[in-house]
C-alpha cells in the first residue's frame, strides 16, 4: 500500500510540474544544475541564474530553458532574473534559491569581519533578495507559487562547517519559517531543503583542501560521506534522491 502511495504521488508530482516556470540561481552546476534537468524532464520552463556563464547557459540550452548571468548579492540581478520568467512565460511559479558560497574556515578568535560581510552578502542576502522579488511577482499575479532555498545540515548540527557558513544557513531557516507565515494567505509556501554530504563543487573543495589531494573527484567524496560517514549510511551522492522535495514541494497542496 505504502509502495502504490508513493507511486501515485511521484506520478502527481511529474504531471504538475507540467508547464510550471522556475528560476533557479546557482543552477549552472551541481544541486541547482541537477536540480533544473529534473524540473525539465518533467515538463517545467526553467531559467538558470548563476555567475557561471558558460556552463550555465550551455545547460539551458539542453532543456530549452533560459539562462541569465546573476549575482544574488546583487539585488537587481536577482530581480532582472524574476523578470526575465514574467517577460518569457508571463509567470512565476517555483523560486529556487540555491546559490552558496562555503567561505574560509578557522577559528573564530580569528574570524574576519569583511570575509563574514562578503560571504552573508551572498549566502543570506542573495536568500532575501530571491524572496523578496519571488513574492512580489508571485503575489501581483495572484498565482499561488513554491520558493524553496537552500540550507544545511551545517544549520542543525555544529562542527560540520566553517562558522560563517554556518550562521548563513541558519539564519535561512528562519528566514524560511518567517516569510512562510506571511506569504502563506498568498497561496506561496517557503520551505527549505538542508542537504548533507552531497559532493557538490563546495564540499569536493573542502575535502582536497583537508585530503591534500587536488585531483579528489565527487565518487570520492560520495564514498567518504557515504559508506564510510556516520550519517548518510551508504546514500553519498543521491542527488536525485535529494531532488524529490524538490519536486514534491512546488507541487503539494496545490490547486492548479
Amino acid at each position: 500500500m505504502h509502495l502504490c502511495l508513493h507511486f501515485a504521488v511521484l506520478s502527481s508530482a511529474q504531471t504538475r510540474l507540467l508547464g510550471k516556470v522556475a528560476v533557479i540561481t546557482g543552477g549552472a552546476r551541481g544541486i541547482g544544475a541537477a536540480t533544473a534537468q529534473v524540473f525539465a524532464e518533467n515538463g517545467a520552463h526553467v531559467i538558470i541564474a548563476d555567475i557561471l556563464d558558460e556552463p550555465g547557459a550551455k545547460l539551458a540550452d539542453s532543456i530549452g530553458g533560459r539562462y541569465v548571468h546573476c549575482d544574488v548579492s546583487v539585488e537587481h540581478d536577482v530581480e532582472r532574473a524574476v523578470q526575465l520568467a514574467i517577460d518569457w512565460k508571463g509567470r512565476l511559479d517555483i523560486m529556487f534559491n540555491n546559490a552558496g558560497v562555503p567561505g574560509p574556515g578557522g577559528s573564530i578568535a580569528n574570524l574576519k569581519m569583511e570575509h563574514l560581510m562578503a560571504l552573508l552578502g551572498v549566502n543570506l542576502n542573495g536568500i532575501v533578495h530571491g524572496i523578496k522579488h519571488a513574492a512580489r511577482a508571485m503575489i501581483k499575479g495572484k498565482n499561488a507559487g513554491s520558493i524553496i532555498c537552500s540550507s544545511s545540515s551545517a544549520a542543525i548540527m555544529g562542527g560540520l562547517a566553517s562558522h560563517s557558513y554556518t550562521l548563513s544557513k541558519e539564519a535561512i531557516l528562519g528566514l524560511a519559517r518567517s516569510t512562510a507565515c506571511e506569504l502563506g494567505v498568498h497561496g506561496i509556501r517557503v520551505n527549505c531543503v538542508s542537504p548533507h554530504g552531497v559532493p557538490t563543487e563546495i564540499l569536493m573543495s573542502a575535502y582536497r583542501k583537508v585530503l591534500g589531494n587536488p585531483d579528489l573527484q565527487p565518487e570520492d567524496v560520495s564514498k567518504i560521506v557515504g559508506e564510510r560517514g556516520s550519517l548518510l549510511r551508504g546514500r553519498g551522492g543521491g542527488w536525485r534522491m535529494l531532488l524529490k522535495p524538490c519536486c514534491f514541494w512546488p507541487v503539494m497542496m496545490q490547486d492548479s
